[in-house]
């Protein structure tokens, strides 16, 4: 049973507008990951993903690729204790 972890994401690139909050979603779900994702003004997505740190490593990955439409240029990552986030949400 590997521990959980916490990994704040900020993603760059052409990440807005290609639906990569909702496939950022979806993917955490599938994952069993908990969270959320939200647009940036800048143009950037910021996400937290919560969980068994194998789960939560592999939506980090997942987020270099993002959506379909997506165009990421970096992703940069914190790693930090759990808050006790429950469940994934799209923020406004």
């Amino acid at each position: 049973m590997s521990r959980r972890t916490r990994a704040h994401v900020f993603v760059s690139g052409r990440v807005q507008g290609v639906y990569y909050r909702v496939n950022t979603r979806d993917a955490a779900r599938e994952k069993g990951v908990d969270g959320w994702v939200r647009n940036l003004a800048d143009g950037r997505v910021e996400a937290v993903f919560e969980g068994p740190e194998d789960a939560v490593e592999s939506m980090v990955e997942w987020c270099h690729t993002g959506s379909p439409a997506a165009d990421v240029e970096g992703v940069e990552v914190e790693y930090d204790d759990p808050e006790g986030e429950e469940g994934f949400e799209v923020r406004r």
